[in-house]
């Protein structure tokens, strides 16, 4: 499966409703932990000091991905910026066996 790295920047618009910032907050979170309980989305991080996130997904194709995205219920106060990954020759990981604990 193809991995990508993605960052999300978030602006969620001043003038929002407070309530309709709750729900779609909730909403976000609740579909993005049921996509890391798939799988689908492996790694989650808060870049520091920015409403702002790096992610890898771990899907089966850029075309899987960009209809998960869509999905967000943030995606309208998004800017998304992806990049294709695939292993690099030199990392140990790559040339560890299927079950060592180098390999994630």
């Amino acid at each position: 499966m193809p991995l990508f790295h993605v960052r999300m920047d978030v602006d969620i618009p001043t003038w929002l409703d407070g309530d309709a910032r709750a729900d779609i907050l909730a909403r976000e979170k609740s579909y993005a932990q049921h996509l890391q309980r798939q799988g689908k989305w492996r790694h989650l991080w808060r870049v520091v000091g920015k409403y702002s996130n790096i992610s890898i997904f771990d899907v089966d194709s850029a075309d899987e991905l960009h209809n998960l995205l869509w999905e967000l219920p943030l995606f309208s106060y998004m800017t998304v910026e992806v990049t294709p990954l695939t292993a690099h020759p030199s990392a140990i990981a790559a040339s560890a066996p299927p079950d060592s604990p180098c390999r994630s």
